[in-house]
């Protein structure tokens, strides 16, 4: 079994530059995180965006979906920003007979105390147990797209 990984950009592989928050979408940390973390799994990661979730387009949601369709492993982990990962997530969910996570961070991940090295383990365990479908692996839960936000005054994604 090969997961095959996608990333998007978002928060997760943000660098920031100075003190006035200016940032860019640097390059996909998810590699760097799976190796420090010893991962011995089959995977293959694909950059396929570079940008902050609010920027996306619905190209750009066609794209990782055609991507994701065209893949030949059954489990996909799509690193996502975490504002409009929601939005993807239900793009995503006709296709059958994938199981398909998405997972970002609210925190990136070069920052000492950022949440990206825990969500994508459990991401990552999440692809590998959970049936066929899609699914958003936030803040230690498993959500179902249709039954998900992100909470902005609390940080973290809830039951909607």
């Amino acid at each position: 079994m090969t997961v095959q990984i996608f990333t998007t950009g978002g928060t997760i592989d943000k660098v920031y530059y100075d003190a006035k928050s200016e940032y860019e979408v640097g390059e996909p940390q998810i590699v760097a995180i799976l190796d420090e973390a010893g991962v011995t799994i089959d995977y293959d990661v694909t950059r396929l965006l570079r940008k902050d979730s609010l920027d996306l387009t619905d190209e750009d949601r066609a794209l990782i979906q055609e991507q994701v369709r065209e893949s030949p492993c059954d489990q996909v982990l799509i690193t996502h920003g975490t504002d409009t990962m929601v939005e993807t997530a239900r793009a995503l969910q006709d296709i059958p007979g994938k199981t398909i996570v998405l997972v970002g961070s609210l925190a990136p991940a070069r920052f000492k105390a950022s949440d990206a090295e825990f969500n994508i383990g459990f991401a990552l365990a999440a692809v590998q147990t959970l049936p066929p479908g899609v699914y958003v692996a936030m803040n230690g839960r498993v959500f179902d797209p249709d039954s998900v936000e992100k909470n902005r005054d609390a940080n973290r994604f809830e039951i909607a």
